[in-house]
C-alpha cells in the first residue's frame, strides 16, 4: 500500500498561470504541468533563496522530499523549454 502524502504547506500564489513560446496560439501546443508543490519548492529555492533544509520546513516536508520534488520541477521546465511546451502551473 502506498503511503499517503503529507500535507504541504504553500504560500505563494503565482500571478500568472501559463507560459508559452512565443508566436505560437496555446492551443497548439502540448502543456507541461507543475504542481502547486513544485512551484512552492521552486519559489522558495530559487526565488527567496532558502537553503533546502529552510525551504522544506517552511513547506512542512523533509529536506529529501523537498530534493525530489525541486528535481521533479527542473525537469519539467527543461523539457518545456526544450520541446516548446507550455508550462501550466495547477491551481492552489
Amino acid at each position: 500500500m502506498v503511503r499517503p502524502l503529507k500535507q504541504r504547506v504553500l504560500k505563494g500564489n503565482p500571478s500568472v498561470f501559463y507560459f508559452k513560446p512565443q508566436g505560437i496560439p496555446l492551443r497548439f501546443l502540448e502543456e507541461v504541468i507543475l504542481a502547486s508543490d513544485e512551484f512552492e519548492a521552486i519559489r522558495l529555492y530559487d526565488c527567496d533563496n532558502l537553503d533546502q533544509i529552510t525551504a522544506a520546513k517552511q513547506m512542512g516536508i523533509s529536506q529529501p522530499t523537498f530534493a525530489r520534488i525541486l528535481q521533479r520541477a527542473y525537469k519539467k521546465i527543461a523539457q518545456a523549454i526544450v520541446c516548446g511546451k507550455a508550462i501550466r502551473i495547477e491551481n492552489f
